[in-house]
Parts: structure tokens; sequence; C-alpha cells
């Protein structure tokens, strides 16, 4: 899984040396200017991202999140909004009205969430505030002493960081804008594992577990003190705060409804724009969607249990799934052996797919512990600026019953290749691209691609028994649930045990994992929508390019077409299609 709206925020003006190359007007001119300085802005606001682009000029610090850095922020977005609004679009080269297209959406997003002041919820149960301080260190080389220097100075800003964090959430508390109850016992347990009786055996101190050695020993010795003082009389005691907050002071919602909320109904319309890059789609519709969809999964599923003469029905064979021993890993170790060899599988088929290969590679890497117990199945992280290592595909060790086996292939398509890798990875390798199309994603496009990779898989020959294609529909129908759940809970006055029901009634996931993906989508509306819309558009794509092309259909070439322009909302995304479509065709593509 993949969302970073923030980081493709900070990458925008990185296009700057191929957009120069490309200006042919004074429009274009401004365009660049504007993209500039909003770059320089941005890496002042948000130190943490621009360390995740490589800027180390603001390691040794975190955001600034105060009401009034809030409110200041979107006044300068605003005003970034009108600029780039004033340009004259009709004298933009293409690829200049695609980057001023690209600019406004993210900064139309950006606006709106400072008017609805999202900042008064600032996690979920995947990412936030404190995750942020957990991975402060990502990104940075560590090379001399300075990059040591700086990272312990930004552990030291820890408890103004979280302090801000949490005079937000009062806010949220006194206009009713707040997380529910389960979201906060959740969490919970992952901010007391950072309280340590052995600073040294924080996360924290990681980076100093084996220091540079080009630093003098007596420099590596001062850096470990530094550090590990820091650990004990600093973060640990902000985790302490921030635990003590929730548990004592924070007045949780205890109804699990987006809409419920007071502004509600705004919030969660605006998440659904925001993750599905739709702009006219209602929640009901969303709702009746994910119906038909579960129905027509449903029958798949129903007709593979018959192939296989199974003993009983829909439920036994769920049952079944989740209990025998035979579909589960016996360690962490043997998991991750097996999720190898099937990426290695899928890696030599992928020429006969796709005409471009990245050439960045990946690897294969636990959920670190400490995180691990409220984490989902996998997830993908993009290699770091640098080159230090490739692209990440994490693996949830924990808690290995509820790991199977069975589902290893569908989730090495989406994560690795040729879904989340492939797809960020071709994006970062574009050639004369600008920088923040590299970097730029939609969640519609990126988790939608990702899905449909794992239907992919079967053209691919990657599942090999009855087992793994039902995985496969289980993990299609998992995201197709999420139509109905997502909407149920924040539209349809839906309970969090009717989540959980919905997904014991129509997939095989084992127990853990069901109620980590409800509770993520009670904590972070919307998101979960973008994978099964997204997908469903790549298919519709797919289709009509094979019925309007039908012998000059190339399905390497398409998938080509579809990743070549990098992350692009789906409307976007069909114009591109549609463009690739008439001109193989030979007919004009229309007005540019």
């Amino acid at each position: 899984m993949k969302t970073r709206i923030v980081a493709a925020l900070i990458c925008l003006v990185l296009a700057l040396p191929a957009l120069a190359q490309q200006s042919t007007s004074p429009a274009e001119e401004r365009l660049n200017a504007i993209i500039a300085e909003h770059w320089e802005y941005q890496l002042r606001e948000d130190p943490v991202a621009a360390t995740s682009v490589g800027v180390n000029d603001f390691n040794d610090r975190l955001p600034r999140v105060t009401r009034d850095d809030q409110l200041r922020r979107m006044e300068a977005e605003k005003s970034f909004l009108r600029r780039a609004r004033d340009l004259d679009q009709s004298a933009l080269s293409v690829e200049g009205r695609i980057n001023a297209d690209l600019f406004e959406w993210v900064l139309e997003d950006s606006v709106r969430a400072y008017e609805l002041n999202l900042s008064r919820i600032p996690f979920n149960t995947f990412s936030g505030f404190f995750m942020n301080a957990l991975t402060a260190s990502n990104g940075v080389a560590m090379q001399d002493v300075g990059d040591y220097e700086d990272y312990i100075a930004r552990m030291a800003d820890i408890p103004r960081y979280f302090g801000e964090n949490l005079d937000n959430m009062r806010v949220g508390v006194e206009s009713g804008f707040v997380l529910p109850q389960v979201v906060i016992d959740g969490v919970l347990p992952t901010i007391r594992a950072q309280i340590k009786d052995d600073p040294a055996e924080s996360s924290f101190f990681e980076p100093f577990r084996k220091i540079n050695d080009r630093i003098s020993a007596s420099a590596q010795e001062r850096l470990r003190q530094d550090a590990l003082a820091t650990i004990r009389d600093t973060v640990m005691p902000a985790f302490a705060n921030v635990a003590a907050f929730l548990n004592e002071e924070y007045r949780a919602s205890d109804t699990t409804g987006a809409e419920d909320l007071r502004e509600g109904k705004d919030y969660y319309a605006f998440n659904i724009r925001r993750y599905t890059t739709l702009t006219d789609t209602t929640a009901d519709e969303i709702h009746e969607r994910g119906l038909a969809e579960v129905k027509r999964i449903r029958g798949e599923m129903d007709r593979l249990i018959e192939e296989l003469e199974f003993d009983g029905g829909f439920a036994a064979f769920g049952e079944f799934l989740r209990t025998d021993p035979q579909f589960y890993a016996s360690s962490g170790e043997q998991l991750l052996k097996e999720v190898a060899y099937v990426a290695k599988r899928i890696d030599y088929r992928m020429p006969g797919f796709f005409g471009r290969l990245p050439r960045q590679s990946y690897g294969i890497v636990p959920v670190p512990d400490e995180i691990a117990p409220n984490y989902t199945t996998g997830a993908y992280y993009g290699a770091p600026p640098g080159g230090s290592h490739g692209g990440e595909y994490w693996v949830n060790t924990f808690a290995l019953d509820q790991r199977p086996l069975y589902e290893i292939p569908a989730l090495t398509l989406h994560e690795a290749v040729p879904g989340h890798h492939h797809q960020n990875a071709l994006a970062l390798e574009m050639e004369g691209a600008p920088e923040f199309r590299r970097n730029l994603y939609f969640s519609a496009f990126g988790e939608g691609w990702a899905l449909y990779s794992e239907k992919l898989g079967v053209e691919m020959d990657i599942y090999q028994t009855p087992y793994e294609h039902f995985g496969r529909l289980s993990y299609e129908m998992w995201r197709a649930c999420r139509l109905v759940v997502d909407t149920g809970i924040h539209s349809q006055g839906w309970t969090r045990q009717q989540a959980l029901d919905f997904f014991f009634d129509n997939t095989s996931l084992s127990e853990g994992n069901i109620r980590a993906e409800v509770d993520r989508y009670i904590s972070w509306p919307g998101q979960a929508l973008a994978y099964k819309l997204g997908e469903l558009k790549i298919w519709e794509l797919r289709e009509r390019a094979s019925r309007d092309l039908g012998e000059n259909f190339d399905l390497r070439e398409f998938h080509d077409v579809v990743l070549g322009n990098g992350a692009v909302p789906l409307a976007m995304l069909e114009d591109v299609v549609l463009r690739y479509v008439d001109e193989k065709l030979g007919e004009p593509a229309g007005p540019e």
C-alpha cells in the first residue's frame, strides 16, 4: 500500500530543469517560477518530507503544526493556487498544461484540508505524527558527525512536535471532531511499546548501533551517549505523555462513522475525492457498486469450491482455510522465504507482459516488531534517495496463524511486481519527465494498478493451486468489500460489528486481518475506496482499447502506456489511453 500526498506536494518543483528546456512562453516561465517558489516554501514547512526526497537541510527538526502555522500555510497555498490559475493556459505546452493541472490538483487538495482543519485528527492506524517520529532517520545517509547530530536534534524536537499535535487534538475534542475509541485502543500498544527500561533497546537508537567507521572512536562514543540521553530523557517521556493523554484526557467518539462527526459529511466527501480522484461520485453510488462486485466475485468463489468438491459450503471452506495448519508458516523465516520464492517466479514472467522494466531492485523486509501487532499484512516503501538500498516490500511476520500462505502470490503481485514497486520504479525512471511527475502519487491510480496486478497474475500463471486462486479471489473480494464497508461505516450507519460480519461472511481473510483492516477503515475514511474503483477503471480502459484496436492490441504496449506518465487522476488516465488508441488507429488525437 502507498499513500504519500504530502510527499507528492514536496516533489512538485524538482521538475525545473526539464521544464526550463521545454519553456516556450512567458506563461510557462511564470509557471516554472511559481513551482520553484513553492518548492522552497514546502521544504521549509515540512522537514520530514524534505528528508524523504533527499533534501537534508532540515534534518535537525520536525514540522511545526500549531493552528497559527496551519492558517499561515492555508493562505500561502491559496496564493500559489491563485497565481497558477491566473496563467494563460492556452500559452502553455502540452507538458506545461499537465504540470499546471497536477499542481492545481494538489494545491486544491491542500487548501481544502486546511479549511476542514484535519490536523484535529493527526493519525490513523497506519500513519500519523508518532509514526513520523518513529521514522525520523529514514532517508538520512548518516555519513558524518553532522548527520548524527541532526538526527539527535530531531529527536530532541519530538516533545514540542507531539505537544502541538496534542493541542490540535484538544481542539478536536472541543469541536466534536475526534477518533473513535476503537482506534485509540489499537494504537496505544504501539505508543507504549516505545517506552523502554533501557534506551539502547529503542528503535530510535538503531542508527547508532553501527556508526559510520569513518567517524573517530571518540566521536562515536560521544554520539552514542548523547543519543541514549536524548532517548531516555526526551523521546520516551514524550511517548509516555501521548499515551497518558489518549488514555486519560482524550474524549474519543463512541461511534465509528465519519459522517457522525460535526462537519462529518464534508469531511467524508473530501476524502472520497482525495483518494478516488472522482469528483462526482457519491457514497451511496459507491456502496451499491460494491454490493454488485461482492455478488459477482462471490459467484466465482462458490464455483471454485464446487470444483474442489469440498464437503461443505462457503463458510465451512473459509473456516478450513483459516484453521488448517498446512496453510501457515511455522516461523517468520519460513514465511519470508516463501514470499521470496513467489517474488522470483513473478520476476521471471515480467518480460512477457511489459515492454519496459525498471532498473531499481527491491527487497523483502519484515514489518518492524514495534508496529507489527496493529499493522497490515504487507506494504511497499520506495527506495530512499541516494540509492543505499532498493524498494522495500514489507511482510508482517507477527501472528503467523493470521498470515496464510495461499495469499502470498496475490500480496506479492500487489506490493512488489508488477504492482507498487514496478509502477513506482518506472515513474522514477521516466526520461525527460519533470521530477514531480516521477514522485506524484494518487491512491486510485497506484492502488488501482496494484489490484489490477493481482488479477493479471492469472494471465502470468502465478497462481499454482486452487487455494492460491481462492486467495486471489478473496483479496479481490476484500477490496470489493471495502467499497461496501467503508461507505457502510462512514455514511450508512454501520457498526464495527456489522463491518466485521460482512467480511467474515464474504471472505476467507483471517480474523486478525479482518479486525486490523476494519479498524484501519474506521480511522482512515475513504482511502480504502481507491483500490477497487481504480482497478475497475483500468480494466474498463483495457477492454475498450482491446475492442477498438482488435488485432493491433498489444498488452505489453497497453501496460507501458498506462504506467508511462507516472501517477495521474483517473480522468487523466482515461485521456491518456484514449489518445493512445486514437494514435494507434491513425486517427487525429483531437484538440490539445
